[in-house]
């Protein structure tokens, strides 16, 4: 049997801020698990959007610049749900380990077996209540540590050759691409135009629209272009092309596009809306380039168009999304790794998007 310790090593968040709130420990307490819960033991643990946002307090409702790596000041609530957050906090969602010890309500078979989690914390006698929903490394403790617990509910045992930091690349990025593609409809044969191709959820978007049979359309900076055409996307296209209806026909042999999922924003959002097809859906889960949008209702209402906006999951997307992976259907794109101790200098790294896919970190 794998003997605990008391203390572990551990990244904590002490305030909104810049890369500056962040604490190294060696002497952190190891969480115990409450009697439905496991503990696991760190492998890795991927970075994502949600870190940075939720550090820098972005989520809070007077803040409408770009994602940045920087603090926003004195703010209300800086967490994505708007019911604030509470610190010390040790984030890290996507995380990767085994599992050590078990709740007693838990099956005691789990110990020793290799897991990813699912990030979405719910009230699992109303799981579909997307009101009672929380998250993994904002409103309870994550993986940046050694140690971690979460409900047995959450976890998935993976069984598969792919490395653990690879492993660590695929739930907050791929659930929220699922989620993006789930509540858009997205069909075989449909044109889906994909936003932020070389990011983490762009390059699962990519994947996992092609998984559907949709043809694809991955809006890139030029210098990613190779990367991105190993994740096998349709076509591919500058970031924000002047004239994206002359880009798309020259691409595609059309104008337009049934599907825009976007995890940009900005100031392309206007742009994106215009190359929809009469009746297509645009869908969002991000706004890295800027939450405050220009738009039209006139090109919403006339062109019979539907906004989707997606956050919480359903909870058979983390199990599809296990299965995806046991079946090789989708690959990671694991960009970098780092040890647990150079977080600062990982995110830094993740903010300045020069990678493609994803960043994890190791304890």
């Amino acid at each position: 049997m794998t003997e605990i310790p008391k203390t572990m090593r551990a990244m904590v968040l002490t305030g909104h801020g810049g890369l500056d709130k962040y604490e190294w420990h060696e002497d952190w307490p190891v969480p115990e698990p409450d009697p439905d819960q496991v503990l696991i033991r760190v492998a890795a643990c991927g970075l994502n959007n949600t870190d940075v946002n939720t550090r820098t307090g972005w989520y809070a409702r007077e803040v409408r610049e770009a994602t940045s790596g920087e603090g926003y000041g004195e703010i209300e609530s800086g967490t994505w749900g708007g019911s604030g957050i509470s610190f010390p906090r040790i984030q890290g969602a996507d995380v990767c380990g085994r599992v050590v010890a078990v709740g007693a309500n838990v099956d005691p078979a789990l110990i020793g077996k290799r897991v990813i989690t699912d990030n979405w914390l719910r009230d699992w006698s109303d799981p579909l209540n997307r009101e009672k929903a929380r998250y993994f490394g904002s409103e309870a403790d994550g993986g940046f540590a050694e140690y971690t617990v979460i409900d047995h509910r959450n976890v998935g045992v993976v069984d598969c050759d792919l490395s653990d930091a690879e492993l660590a690349t695929f739930s907050c990025s791929y659930t929220t691409a699922e989620g993006m593609l789930s509540r858009a409809g997205v069909g075989r044969g449909e044109r889906v135009l994909i936003t932020g191709a070389s990011g983490g959820v762009g390059s699962a978007l990519i994947q996992l629209a092609g998984r559907r049979g949709a043809i694809t359309i991955a809006l890139a900076s030029p210098a990613k272009h190779a990367q991105v055409a190993e994740l096998k996307p349709a076509h591919i296209l500058d970031r924000a092309p002047a004239d994206l209806a002359a880009a798309l026909h020259g691409a595609t042999g059309h104008d337009r596009v049934d599907v825009v999922a976007d995890i940009v924003g900005g100031p392309y959002f206007a742009t994106l809306l215009d190359q929809l097809v009469r009746g297509g859906r645009y869908v969002t889960s991000g706004a890295i380039a800027g939450p405050i949008v220009e738009l039209d209702l006139r090109t919403l209402y006339l062109n019979d168009l539907q906004m989707h906006g997606s956050t919480v999951v359903e909870p058979h997307i983390f199990r599809d999304l296990v299965s995806y992976i046991e079946r090789g259907e989708i690959r990671p794109v694991l960009a970098a790794t780092y040890p647990l101790e150079k977080l600062r200098e990982a995110q830094t790294a993740f903010i300045e998007k020069k990678h493609t896919g994803n960043i994890v970190v190791v304890p």
